[in-house]
């Protein structure tokens, strides 16, 4: 839990390879403390480029970085008192798990009897008790990561980076391995940096979550925030799926709506700006997710609605996904909850989706 004090700030910092190759741009960037912070982007946004400055693996090639409001920039990686976790676990094959646990201790020059009771400490903690005299080969990739954490924390760091960490891992053990270190974050207290471009992931263990693309943050917000908000488009095609259609703004109320006209004539929809203004004329993108699309019945309306033709229907078990045609050339996918009672919707069949104004984003296209 964040006490609402800086541990960690990024100011104009960038880095630069060579002349053309700029992978972060004045990256300015508050970590409060306790939280659990990941840095979501696709692969050459950035992310891991500033992770690694934080960690100092990489110099910056300008700005300054700070932890506790004192510059580490210019400190070796192996004096700046944080623990790292690698996607490749990257533990020592020829020391046993003890070992490779104590290692971090012995550098330190801590006491014997600390780093016994410390690794015994950090092996109930990753649930792993009895396991120091195996080697790392004897383990499933699951422990190895086990392991990975327990050894980061084991001398105690007040922050905490990992670089996609559960990459190597198959679906079921990393959806497990998710839960279990936000589970250490909250009993640790201390300050995880996290970098992943698996937006599942993201959603799932942060506080907060900066989305990256091109070097830049383009928005930094808790999870709820980013999906059911966001502030560009890249975000919102980023993070989820959505259905995005470009149009005119025809009016605006007074509450923020707006009445777009699409293009090729596909009608008109109510929108919400949430705070961004666009005024009459204005070119938007408008974004849905599947899941607030409903199928609108004989007799009944929605205050959206657009009529289609079912293209594809696929049972993914706790919902129905339908890939869905309009007349003008948009396609939609719709995410229909599942029940025993709903019926399938066949290729060829006429259907009228239905979603509410509210959501119904409009953002800068």
């Amino acid at each position: 839990m964040t006490d609402g004090s800086v541990h960690v700030e990024f100011r104009g910092v960038s880095k630069r390879y060579g002349e053309t190759v700029q992978a972060v741009r004045q990256l300015d960037l508050e970590i409060m403390r306790g939280e659990f912070l990941t840095l979501l982007g696709p692969s050459g946004s950035g992310k891991t480029t500033a992770l690694m400055m934080l960690a100092g693996f990489e110099d910056a090639t300008e700005g300054e970085i700070l932890v506790d409001g004192r510059r580490i920039d210019n400190v070796p990686a192996n004096r700046r008192g944080i623990g790292m976790v690698f996607q490749n676990y990257a533990l020592f094959p020829h020391m046993t798990v003890a070992e490779n646990l104590a290692f971090p201790l012995e550098v330190r020059k801590l006491g014997r009897g600390e780093v016994a009771d410390r690794v015994r400490n950090v092996l109930d903690m990753v649930q792993l008790p009895g396991f120091g005299n195996r080697r790392p080969a004897q383990l499933s990739g699951g422990q190895q990561q086990r392991i990975a954490v327990a050894r980061a924390l084991i001398f105690e760091p007040k922050l905490v980076l990992m670089d996609e960490p559960l990459g190597a891992l198959d679906k079921q053990l990393r959806e497990q391995m998710q839960f279990e270190i936000k589970d250490i974050h909250a009993r640790l207290g201390v300050t995880f940096v996290y970098v992943t471009h698996d937006q599942t992931e993201a959603l799932t263990m942060s506080d907060r979550i900066a989305v990256f693309s091109a070097g830049r943050i383009q928005q930094l917000s808790t999870p709820r925030e980013l999906y059911e908000r966001p502030q560009a488009s890249f975000v919102a095609s980023f993070v989820g799926e959505n259905n995005r259609m470009a149009g005119t703004v025809e009016a605006v109320d007074a509450d923020g709506g707006l009445s777009v006209r699409l293009d090729d004539g596909g009608g008109r929809l109510g929108a919400m700006s949430y705070g961004r203004s666009f005024p009459p004329g204005a070119r938007v993108l408008l974004s849905v997710r599947p899941e607030r699309i409903a199928l609108v019945q004989d007799g009944a309306s929605a205050p959206n609605e657009v009529a289609a033709t079912v293209l594809q229907s696929v049972y993914v078990g706790d919902h129905l996904r339908l890939i869905a045609g309009a007349a003008n050339g948009q396609k939609f996918i719709v995410k229909l909850a599942s029940t025993p009672s709903l019926p399938t919707p066949e290729p060829g069949a006429a259907i009228r989706l239905g979603w509410r104004r509210e959501d119904c984003l409009a953002l800068d296209p």
